[in-house]
């Protein structure tokens, strides 16, 4: 396959970008799409250019390291991360144009590059549980539904791309709130912090800049892990009988 890509260049976050044309030849359709960014990256390098920045890590489809947004999708046109499609998704003469997350708390860093940090101070600001030190619980301690441990390990599966809020048209990140919220407030160890975890991690997400969400599903539409729809349900029923409550 021979194939002309349009790729979003941008030295840093306050520099302007600008998109840049390239010809990438005898791509193998059984590439994955990230291997072929390597190619391409080869050819840069052995003409003395800047080779094209963009993140991976495990390459397997777990970490959620590589999202760029290809031809106006987050991940592709395929339902799975970046580094799991392949180029046989694609067809010979094909023009890919290939862009970074775009979002307000996703700054560039350098060309598809984007700063994630945003979902980091989500978490940190609730994502979790206390649990005192000492000796472990036994096994089955604590009995747990089988339905809420199904939906507990369907929420945990998210891993942080970010394609929610490349996909999102207010760039909000409500999809992955929802996630980690709906993971630890299925389970009874998240129960104690349930209400406060809730307030925190919303507020959190609003001061990042994130947009807010209005439902219209484009999130979970391209989320590679099928996080569904209805967990951003699950968060605003804990949310509105948090603040219900008084007790925060």
């Amino acid at each position: 396959m021979n194939i002309t890509l349009r790729v979003w260049r941008q030295k840093g976050r306050d520099d302007e970008g600008r998109m840049v044309t390239y010809k990438v030849e005898d791509v193998s359709p059984d590439m994955s799409f990230l291997e072929m960014l390597d190619v391409l990256n080869e050819k840069l390098q052995l003409a003395g250019e800047e080779p094209v920045a963009f993140d991976h890590d495990c390459r397997e489809g777990i970490c959620g390291a590589c999202g760029v947004v290809i031809d106006g999708v987050a991940h592709g046109p395929e339902n799975t991360t970046t580094c799991q499609l392949h180029m046989r998704s694609f067809s010979d003469g094909d023009v890919i144009t290939v862009e970074p997350w775009r979002a307000k708390a996703f700054p560039v860093v350098r060309d598809l590059v984007v700063d994630r940090g945003a979902f980091d101070r989500v978490i940190q600001a609730g994502g979790y549980i206390s649990a005192p030190t000492g000796t472990a619980p036994d096994a089955h301690a604590t009995p747990v539904p089988k339905a809420d441990a199904d939906r507990a390990f369907d929420a945990a599966t998210c891993i942080g791309c970010g394609a929610c809020v490349a996909a999102c048209p207010n760039a909000s990140g409500m999809l992955f709130t929802a996630a980690k919220v709906t993971h630890l407030g299925s389970l009874p160890q998240g129960q104690p912090e349930r209400a406060a975890r809730v307030v925190k991690m919303v507020n959190q997400h609003d001061e990042e800049d994130f947009g807010g969400c209005t439902n219209i599903g484009e999130c979970a539409a391209v989320c590679p892990k099928g996080i569904p729809l209805d967990t951003i349900s699950q968060l605003n029923r804990d949310l509105l009988g948090a603040l219900s409550s008084g007790e925060l």
